[in-house]
């Protein structure tokens, strides 16, 4: 067990470590091929001793070099298979535990924030072997005074200035990084991570959030929030989740779990705005958990967006409209909303047939979301020798559509980790305002997927 590193300058050299041993590692490897060991062989230690080096300095740190690797791990699923392979069983790791602190760190945060008799006071019973570990706090289980099951998350000492410290230093150590894992631009992710941080680090907004949540999928047949039991700036009292978190079910799950979980899962990106009107910003696994019961399992409220009003109805009916084949009219939406500004001119037709790969799993009436289809849009959007790649650069995204997209990014990186089947015209008709699947011909067979999918 290890306290949070709080020195900045040894937070530094930490992260200045990986790119620095990976050159070494680099090195070392062209000896080896000069030795005349097999160049794949040589390359895939490289790569497993990368990994293996990447989640025990991002574990150590915590913070926001632990939020960089479980960033990194949701989007894994983009990469091409000899690259993600090495990675993907470490990463995964960071999505739910990482080296615990030592339980007399953990009795100190307690006592300063439920008070000196928190052990006798406030429960029945208390675990010091953390449930889990992870970027900014860690998880213990518990017995609440009233007998029920809870998780206490407490935040780490320091976690706030580390988080930002870290994610400046990762920003200029990734430039010099790059390849930590080819082919992933890590600048996005960095900077949708700096943009939702303060919120994170605020757990008493956190509780109300996740009491707003409670309440609005109270007794619930489909979803499960812990209701808040008690909350201080530093601690969350919640009522206990007992099920599979998403993570094992992407490493181990069957075919009915992962269709279930992957279902559940889209459901809940849409049915938070409906419900609650917010939308859940954290779309990493290790967030998420299928109940005993069927139930899907929702942690973690410190990221999510406000959407008093629901998802904007504008998405359903311009998403309607493309799949209608309505060109003129989608591209005039667009316009209207500012993802076309007006000095740019753009053929109907054109961006359709540009658009038509990402809509795929809206015109199946079911679809596998799975990494060959990632990584088929991932080569799409990067391959400049389409005569239509500049389609993509005529494109704008405004402010407040922002964090909704990269939550919908990521949250589609997950689903083709848990390799679900998913009814997706269903579920939008379901929970997207305006969104109607009656308006255009669904491909009703699974075989339509398969060829699709080749």
């Amino acid at each position: 067990m290890t306290d949070l590193p709080r020195r900045a300058v040894t937070r530094t050299a930490k992260l200045a470590s990986l790119p620095l041993t990976a050159a070494g590692r680099t090195a070392l490897g062209l000896g080896k091929r000069l030795g005349g060991k097999p160049a794949e062989l040589v390359a895939a230690e490289m790569q497993a001793r990368t990994a293996e080096q990447l989640f025990r300095v991002l574990g150590e740190l915590k913070g926001g070099a632990m939020k960089f690797g479980q960033a990194l791990s949701v989007f894994e699923a983009a990469l091409p298979e000899e690259v993600a392979a090495p990675y993907r069983a470490t990463l995964t790791k960071l999505q739910d535990s990482a080296p615990p602190l030592p339980a007399a760190t953990v009795h100190q945060v307690l006592a300063e924030q439920l008070g000196p008799r928190w052990r006798t006071s406030k429960f029945q019973s208390f675990d010091d072997q953390p449930a889990a570990a992870a970027s900014i706090g860690q998880v213990h289980k518990a017995v609440w005074r009233d007998g029920r099951a809870c998780a206490v998350k407490i935040q780490y000492p320091g976690a706030g200035a580390a988080l930002i410290s870290d994610l400046n230093q990762v920003t200029r150590v990734g430039r010099i990084a790059g390849g930590w894992i080819p082919g992933l631009d890590v600048k996005p992710i960095l900077d949708e991570l700096k943009a939702r941080m303060v919120e994170e680090l605020d757990y008493t907004l956190e509780a109300k959030t996740q009491a707003k949540f409670a309440k609005a999928f109270r007794d619930d047949p489909v979803f499960a929030i812990p209701a808040v039991l008690a909350s201080s700036e530093h601690v969350i009292v919640s009522e206990w989740l007992e099920g599979v978190p998403l993570s094992k079910l992407i490493s181990s799950g069957t075919r009915e779990e992962r269709d279930l979980g992957a279902r559940r899962y889209l459901e809940f990106l849409l049915a938070g705005p409906a419900r609650a009107g917010m939308l859940h910003a954290d779309p990493h696994p290790g967030n998420y958990r299928l109940l005993d019961d069927g139930r899907f399992g929702v942690l973690d409220f410190g990221a999510v967006k406000r959407l008093p009003e629901g998802m904007p109805p504008e998405m359903g009916r311009l998403l309607t409209l493309a799949m209608a084949g309505e060109s003129e009219a989608v591209v005039a939406g667009l316009r209207e909303l500012g993802f076309i500004k007006s000095s740019i001119t753009i053929d109907g037709d054109a961006l359709l047939t540009y658009l038509a790969p990402f809509l795929e799993p809206i015109r199946h009436s079911s679809w596998r979301f799975e990494r060959a289809w990632m990584r088929s849009l991932f080569t799409y959007i990067n391959d400049v020798r389409r005569p239509d790649w500049t389609m993509g650069l005529k494109l704008n995204l405004p402010p407040e559509y922002l964090l909704i997209h990269r939550v919908w990014l990521g949250g589609i990186a997950v689903l083709c980790q848990i390799d679900g089947d998913v009814p997706v015209p269903e579920v939008l008709q379901q929970w997207l305002p305006e969104f109607d699947a009656g308006a255009y011909e669904l491909h009703d067979e699974r075989d339509d997927n398969e060829v699709a999918r080749d």
